[in-house]
């Protein structure tokens, strides 16, 4: 016999009442809290939380930052809440795998890919702008994002740079064909390497219509297909960078990684720090228009989404 309490028969996703009301006219378009928590730096995570918001608006759709907020799975993160993780008093970095003990205990959680997936699910919203994806860790193969298995099993359009400039792209593009994962490029036709625009690895469907992605998520859907339709859009021209600058930046931040010992969770927000130092802040500049870019994608497909059949 089910002995759960009072509190387990609460809703388990929360929507805040400002995008609830919104939502019922307008596209959702969910935005990951991980990035404003861990990903970039203060004050640069209030940038582009403002960034992300107003690209979305301005396209006619709703943002939603997703969390999980004193142990409640929450769609629109707002308010003093929303001011608490940006100052990042106590909140803790949430995989998919953490949903369970952060709501048991109650805890501030910022969600990453795999939870806001995981989250978009339960909540039934079917687009989600990010930055860039997990993959494949380029020095221990055997080290691979839950984004990508979330990936494999939630049907939420998700839209990214591709994957963070620091992992193995080839190994982690061959990942997501194995888990049946679709990729469709957005204005590119070659998997975007996160700060540049390019890797030379050729994607088999491409467009540069928010409808096509939206008519090719619904027939995904009808043939019961369970996971995600992955869009990657390269960064804005003007913000990206060059290969050559990014590699060796790279190469700089996995020795500094070694040296220092940094392993499990703390790898990624590590080396993409010390990317950023090796780019001379550059690398940051092209992770906050990327964001924007991608958020403003993907209020166009929320839209087209909604007066899809």
């Amino acid at each position: 016999m089910y002995a759960g309490g009072v509190d387990d028969l609460a809703p388990a996703v929360r929507w805040s009442p400002a995008v609830a009301a919104a939502c019922r006219d307008r596209a959702v378009v969910a935005l990951e809290s991980s990035v404003l928590a861990q990903g970039l730096p203060v004050p640069a995570n209030r940038e582009a939380d403002h960034r992300m918001r107003a690209a979305v608006v301005a396209q006619g759709a709703v943002p939603a930052v997703v969390a999980v907020v004193r142990g409640v799975a929450t769609i629109g993160l707002e308010g003093d809440d929303l001011e608490r993780f940006l100052r990042r008093d106590g909140v803790r970095k949430v995989s998919a795998r953490d949903l369970g003990w952060a709501a048991a205990r109650r805890l501030d959680g910022a969600t990453t890919v795999a939870a806001t997936l995981a989250l978009c699910t339960v909540a039934g919203v079917e687009v989600f702008a990010t930055g860039g994806i997990g993959g494949v860790h380029r020095e221990s193969p055997f080290d691979e994002s839950a984004d990508l298995l979330e990936l494999a099993r939630s049907p939420v359009i998700t839209i990214c740079a591709g994957a963070k400039s620091i992992l193995d792209l080839p190994a982690t593009l061959e990942r997501l064909e194995s888990y049946g994962v679709a990729v469709i490029g957005f204005g590119t036709d070659e998997f975007p390497g996160f700060f540049t625009r390019g890797t030379g690895l050729r994607l088999s469907a491409s467009t540069d219509d928010p409808s096509e992605i939206a008519r090719a998520f619904r027939a995904q859907r009808r043939l019961g297909r369970p996971g995600a339709l992955l869009v990657v859009q390269p960064p804005p021209a003007a913000a990206a960078l060059d290969a050559s600058l990014v590699d060796a930046a790279v190469e700089g931040a996995l020795r500094d990684a070694r040296q220092a010992g940094i392993v499990g969770p703390a790898v990624t927000p590590f080396l993409l720090a010390a990317v950023e130092r090796g780019t001379a802040g550059a690398s940051l500049q092209a992770n906050l228009a990327l964001l924007e870019s991608n958020a403003a994608l993907a209020a166009r497909i929320a839209v087209a989404c909604r007066e899809a059949p």
